[in-house]
């Protein structure tokens, strides 16, 4: 009779430690498939490599970098801005929002740069010239017209 017992006891503790094998195996492949899913989610952001861009009823594609401050700029989108002229060559806003950088110094800004200077002003550049100060760059429109003096609406947009 003890050797019945041991048996059924074995055939119960194998028939437990399978049961415990599959959950922990189904667990484990539910959180793949949400790390996959989340990837995926990243990867769809990552894709954009483009927007659109309407300056004064002008319709442009901007270009986008593949960085971290315009990640951040997509999220933000449809956004509606009243840029401001300075120096005769660029339009600029602060927005409501810190951006990671990665600021360096272009040496040379080529008309329809769009980049961020510090980490919170949105600057699209609208003639070329050479600077000395530094920004991280968001993207280039091409074909960009001369902006001119005062202040402009953009609407930037997926």
């Amino acid at each position: 009779m003890k050797k019945i017992f041991i048996i059924n006891y074995n055939k119960k503790i194998s028939i437990f430690i399978i049961i415990i094998s599959i959950f922990m195996l189904t667990g484990c492949f539910d959180k793949q498939e949400t790390i996959q899913y989340e990837s995926e989610k990243t990867n769809e952001i990552g894709e954009i490599n483009s927007m659109k861009v309407i300056i004064n009823d002008q319709e442009y594609t901007l270009n986008l970098e593949d960085n971290k401050t315009t990640r951040e700029l997509v999220n933000m989108l449809p956004l509606e801005l009243n840029m401001n002229e300075l120096n005769g060559n660029e339009k600029y806003v602060y927005l409501d929002k810190n951006f990671p950088t990665n600021s360096t110094n272009p040496k040379t800004i080529n008309k329809g740069d769009v980049m961020l200077y510090g980490d919170d002003c949105l600057v699209i550049f609208y003639k070329t010239f050479n600077t000395s100060y530094s920004y991280t760059k968001i993207g280039h429109i091409d074909n960009l017209n001369d902006l001119g003096n005062g202040s402009i609406k953009v609407k930037l947009d997926k």
